[in-house]
């Protein structure tokens, strides 16, 4: 499994950047990003420009998955998830409205 960590530029130099930790990540799939920007890396390579509070998202549930590794409560971590009920993807509901409950 690979994790997206957000990560915030603070230096871009063509398909190169580097966050404030001295990181070098790798922008070929985001060429649009200018520093200052939040990108969602996965393996040292930016997938996508995220904005501020989605960045904050992430970090928070990275650190409750951190605390619940060491033995610890998530405790708000996911309130995104939290504070509403799940939905099945569009075909997976239409196949329960049609009545199928196996594949």
């Amino acid at each position: 499994m690979c994790m997206g960590i957000p990560m915030r530029l603070v230096h871009v130099n063509g398909i190169a950047g580097q966050n404030d930790c001295g990181d070098l990540i790798d922008l070929s799939l985001t060429p649009d990003a200018q520093p200052g920007d939040w990108v969602l890396t996965f393996l040292g390579t930016a997938h996508e420009v995220i904005g501020p509070d989605r960045a904050a998202q992430i970090a928070a549930a990275l650190q409750g998955l951190r605390a619940v590794m060491a033995g610890g409560d998530a405790s708000g971590a996911f309130a995104d998830l939290e504070a509403r009920a799940p939905v099945l993807p569009s075909h997976l509901q239409a196949a329960l409205a049609a009545g199928r409950t196996t594949g």
